[in-house]
């Protein structure tokens, strides 16, 4: 059977395009026809952006005709994660309180993509200001697991996820505050690359925790995430937390050759709740590094243990601070009260959900006097440890091989009455965002549920290069990566 336009990846497509085999209308009306058939059961979009997209294909064809060059994305179908600002277009942050909001301009990311020409099919569902790691937390729909509707994406970015692996999309944006590019690719089979902080502007992602968010792409294979990246990252005046650091080509690093490339395998990734397949694939992935003349040795990285208390101080605490803007008096819905106290109590009781509150309360509670020395303070002082933790490891390993999730998709519904029991699943992204280092998830295996398991490669710092050469070598040799998922029920 031959393969339909959405289950190509960009870069093919490009190749497609520029020899006039396809059009970009064509392409688009393929991926909506797509839309049509599956979005009912995934639910991967809360705005879709049709009349604008086709606009945008016919742009693209035009200049094909003139016979002008076109971008790598140009007329390439993406999906935008609903918590970067696009002007004239809706971002609600899956929340209630931006129900309605349509940004006046902007974020830098988008900007950057404009110069690109690619078509934008809409914006991806996530949980609520980002905040979660299933997409359940989202006020407006929870989206499903394309290879298993029963499962979850994975959160934050857990729409943008979906949409590339049920072919929705060709490639996604998603953030990542402490995991939610990188999960949701482990759980979805696809590939998530979370820059270096610092790399990708944040002028216009709406904030979760400012020191740790990150922006990123999620795609079906490493070359098409190295496009991506070429085309949002760079030093933006308008973000203080920018990098000036010159940005290389990064397709120009994918050579498939790690050829005495030194990999670091930390034995505190191994430790106990980590499912049996997925550690089994991992090591697997390991081993086949090996046979690819790779040296792989064992490192430590003790601090990775007050990683997950730590993120959930510092997080909370710079989320209280960020949200304090949502008060129903600058922008965003508003529930009316008798004052102007009553007002805002009843603004953000009504429309903010349970997490964020919860996210809310604990961020307060840690930055309260009498207790600032005790709980935020210190984790500050702990994110230095874990970051130290990695600066040594990295004296004598280049890139750090490790699980992206413990587990492969759960159930949806399976954790939501067990914060905690949630919030463990981040243990093996976190530590990368406290110290603000780049990684990249990509598929190694399937679990005996033929579900995804996720590979992590992690960088030094501004080092995206590395990690995407590992994570390409090892693509090459393995069938897992660029499938587009069947959807149950989804038309002949």
């Amino acid at each position: 059977m031959a393969t339909k336009l959405y289950e190509k990846t960009a870069h093919e497509l490009h190749d497609l395009l520029v020899k006039k085999e396809i059009t970009a209308t064509e392409l688009t009306e393929d991926v909506f026809s797509r839309i049509d058939d599956v979005e009912g059961s995934v639910q991967a979009y809360l705005t879709l952006t049709r009349d604008e997209a086709m606009a945008a294909a016919k742009a693209v064809d035009e200049k094909i005709a003139k016979g002008e060059n076109i971008a790598p994305l140009a007329g390439i179908p993406g999906a935008i994660k609903d918590n970067i600002c696009t002007k004239g277009v809706r971002t609600t942050c899956a929340s209630k309180i931006l129900e309605h909001f349509v940004p006046p301009y902007n974020a830098t990311v988008m900007d950057k993509l404009a110069g690109q020409d690619p078509v934008l099919v809409g914006k991806a569902n996530l949980d609520e200001f980002a905040m979660g790691g299933s997409t359940e937390n989202s006020a407006y729909q929870k989206t499903h697991n394309p290879h298993d509707l029963s499962r979850v994406p994975g959160g934050s970015s857990g729409g943008s996820a979906a949409a590339v692996s049920s072919g929705t999309a060709i490639w996604a944006l998603g953030s990542d505050t402490g995991g939610s590019i990188r999960q949701p690719a482990s759980f979805c089979g696809v590939v998530g690359l979370k820059p270096t902080y610092g790399r990708v502007s944040r002028y216009g992602l709406v904030a979760y925790a400012s020191s740790l968010d990150q922006i990123g792409p999620i795609t079906r294979d490493v070359q098409d995430a190295a496009t991506v990246l070429n085309a949002i990252a760079g030093h933006d005046p308008m973000d203080s937390t920018s990098s000036p650091k010159e940005v290389p080509d990064f397709t120009a690093a994918l050579t498939g050759d790690v050829k005495g490339l030194k990999i670091g395998l930390p034995k505190e990734y191994f430790a106990e709740g980590l499912d049996p397949e997925v550690e089994k694939a991992v090591r697997q992935a390991v081993e086949d590094f090996r046979a690819m003349g790779a040296q792989v040795q064992d490192i430590t990285l003790p601090h990775t243990k007050y990683a997950i208390s730590t993120y959930y101080l510092i997080a909370p605490a710079e989320a209280a601070t960020n949200l304090e803007r949502y008060d129903g008096v600058s922008y965003g819905e508003r529930i009316d009260g008798a004052d102007l106290v009553e007002m805002m109590t009843n603004t953000r009781t009504e429309l903010f959900g349970e997490e964020v509150k919860r996210r809310i309360m604990i961020g307060n509670y840690a930055l309260s006097a009498g207790y600032y020395d005790a709980y935020y303070l210190k984790a500050l002082k702990v994110r230095t440890l874990v970051q130290q933790d990695y600066m040594e490891a990295f004296k004598s390993v280049d890139v750090i091989v490790a699980p992206t999730a413990p587990t492969p998709a759960f159930g949806i519904g399976e954790m939501v009455s067990d914060p905690l029991k949630m919030y463990l699943q981040d243990v093996c992204t976190v530590p990368l965002n406290l110290a603000g280092l780049p990684g990249i998830s990509i598929p190694c295996g399937k679990s005996s549920a033929n579900l995804p398991i996720g590979l992590q490669i992690i960088g030094k710092p501004l080092d995206e290069t590395t990690i995407l050469r590992a994570a390409h070598a090892y693509e090459q040799g393995h069938e897992f990566h660029g499938e587009v998922a069947h959807v149950e029920g989804e038309k002949a």
